[in-house]
């Protein structure tokens, strides 16, 4: 099947037959291969050959060695982004010991670096398209280098929730740039396939090792050592960036650059500030009901009021969108919108931010009730705990590997049909009845490994999906856009998963859900309400397994790279985005 947009937009073909057979040396040789060519209008793409000097924009040629840096640089960011959300977890009560704050106020550790990072995504990716990936990238890593470190330093709990969600405000800066850096400096083919996988293979890993590396800290030091080698790892990630990552076009650049016409380019780049505002308004109010919805009860009267005034916020958001895309104005003066909405007319590009929001509403929530079920109903130490999460880590990085080769070989289908069911699974030997006392062995150990086969799996073929749909001056706004559903996926994931555990416990107490009280070790009530909590997961897995079975059901392989004669062929069955018209290819 082809995909592409009308009016010298770009084309994004799909196809169904596998490549040739490569070598296991493909990963680090593909890194060299050429980059992306663009001729004539700014969505225009022409594979095969390298930006020529005639070429409006450019970037430098790299070598293997620089490219594979730079995979390793970006991949390292969104590795230290989980790295951060999640060792926190394990190491919160020694926080709240000693900076004093209750046990029902410990989760604002978390929340507020979730919060800030979920809800500045979609504008740090818009000042990326138009001001230059590569220096907000430096800027929001110099950023997160200073907060972490100051976290270490803060005497109260004000304090440190305020640094914490500055921390969040920077990571939100250089993740989606890394993604909209990689869409511009790879084509697709081979070498974006292995850029895309390793960067996918960075959350999860954060996700294992924030475990593995907090349970050591928690166990032989002091807590404040997860924010000082946090900070020095962003600082390498800072000099990592500015030595290897090359300028990449921006819309003001270009703008610079580009000659007179119709095109986007000559139309003088800008944000929306209101667009931006009513997006960070309305996701800020959402994600902050849900997270305080599981605290308060969700029977406060003020809960449900900021859930409705937030959604009817980010509804104002995309009719200000639709309004700003179809707006006819001279070039020059015309406001773009944050996002265009019209890319939603893509049925598979819908479906693939739904699927995304779904599979981390299961996948992050999982994480978290096995480190429920590990620490506080097993009564494990939080060294034990992280011990258990190693597969999750170690079966990621051999699973990327795999993937990384299958991406052109293997229609995406059967990828992503793979890493649901498998998230599916892992949440369901957590949720059956099996034996208190049973050995991990027998269903923790299969757990982390499906678990890490998922994420491996679905996540790139996702970001590797949004990045070939999506026109070169949208490519950072595009791995926010993708970052930004899957926060909040995460989000009301955790939110529904812990209401459904909540509830049961409270009905097995039999009290109001208000006074259903902690978790205990060992306690038939805690794993009940675990167990239906992780039922929750399972269905969210389901979900998630049932929207790309819908969607993607006959799409081909999408990490090919595309040829002259596939890139006519696109152009003769096509899909108009904007319109939502298709023709069979």
């Amino acid at each position: 099947m082809a995909i592409s947009e009308d009016r010298g937009h770009r084309l994004a073909s799909v196809t169904g037959t596998a490549t040739s057979d490569s070598t296991s040396k493909e990963a680090a040789s593909s890194l060299n291969a050429p980059t992306v060519s663009y001729a004539g209008p700014l969505h225009s793409f022409n594979h095969g050959r390298g930006l020529t000097k005639s070429d409006a924009e450019g970037i430098p040629p790299m070598s293997k060695a620089r490219r594979i840096a730079l995979v390793a640089t970006l991949t390292g960011a969104a590795f230290l982004n989980t790295l951060s959300s999640q060792s926190v977890v394990i190491i919160l009560p020694s926080i709240g010991k000693e900076l004093d704050i209750p046990e029902n106020r410990q989760q604002w550790i978390v929340s507020s670096y979730s919060l800030a990072f979920g809800c500045f995504l979609l504008l740090w990716g818009r000042v990326a398209d138009i001001h230059g990936k590569r220096l907000v990238f430096i800027l929001g890593s110099a950023w997160v280098t200073v907060v972490t470190a100051a976290n270490a330093f803060v005497p109260n709990e004000i304090a440190f929730d305020i640094f914490r969600a500055l921390h969040g405000l920077g990571a939100a800066a250089n993740v989606p740039t890394a993604i909209g850096i990689l869409g511009v400096v790879f084509p697709p083919g081979k070498a974006k396939n292995y850029a895309f996988s390793c960067y996918a293979a960075g959350s999860p890993l954060g996700n294992a090792f924030g475990n593995i590396f907090s349970g050591l800290v928690a166990q032989y030091s002091n807590w404040k050592w997860v924010f000082g080698v946090s900070a020095i790892m962003a600082g390498a990630t800072t000099v990592a960036g500015l030595v290897f990552i090359p300028q990449t076009p921006s819309l003001e650049s270009s703008r610079d650059k580009g000659g007179g016409g119709p095109s986007p380019i000559n139309v003088k780049p800008s944000i929306d500030w209101l667009g931006t505002f009513l997006i960070t308004a309305g996701l800020l109010a959402l994600m902050y009901a849900l997270t305080e919805g599981n605290v308060v009860g969700w029977s406060v009267p003020w809960v449900p009021v900021v859930i409705v005034v937030s959604l009817t916020t980010i509804l104002v958001f995309g009719v200000w969108q639709r309004y700003l895309e179809h707006r006819k104005s001279t070039a020059g003066t015309s406001l773009p919108p944050l996002i265009k909405v019209s890319i939603f007319a893509n049925v598979r590009f819908t479906a693939a931010m739904v699927a995304t929001g779904l599979f981390f509403a299961s996948f992050n929530t999982f994480v978290i009730f096995a480190t429920y079920h590990f620490q506080n109903y097993e009564a494990l130490s939080p060294l034990q705990t992280a011990l258990r999460f190693i597969p999750l880590g170690v079966g990621g990085a051999f699973a990327n590997l795999i993937v990384a080769q299958l991406l052109h070989r293997v229609p995406a289908i059967f990828l992503l049909l793979c890493g649901t069911i498998a998230a599916s699974s892992s949440s369901l030997l957590f949720a059956v009845p099996i034996p208190p006392g049973t050995s991990y062995f027998a269903y923790g150990l299969p757990a982390m490994l499906l678990s890490s086969v998922s994420a491996d799996t679905v996540w790139p073929c996702l970001t590797l999906f949004t990045s070939q749909t999506l026109p070169r001056e949208d490519q950072a706004i595009g791995g926010a856009l993708i970052n930004a559903v899957g926060q909040l996926g995460r989000a009301l994931g955790l939110a529904i998963s812990t209401a459904v555990q909540t509830a049961v416990m409270a009905r097995a107490r039999g009290v109001p859900i208000k006074d259903a009280g902690g978790m205990e070790a060992w306690e038939p009530t805690t794993l009940r309400g675990l167990r239906a909590g992780s039922y929750m997961n399972f269905g969210l897995g389901i979900a998630s397994l049932i929207v790309v079975a819908a969607a993607f059901w006959n799409m081909g392989i999408i990490g090919k790279a595309e040829t002259t004669s596939s890139h006519q062929a696109a152009a003769g069955g096509t899909r108009d985005v904007e319109r939502g018209e298709a023709t069979s290819s």
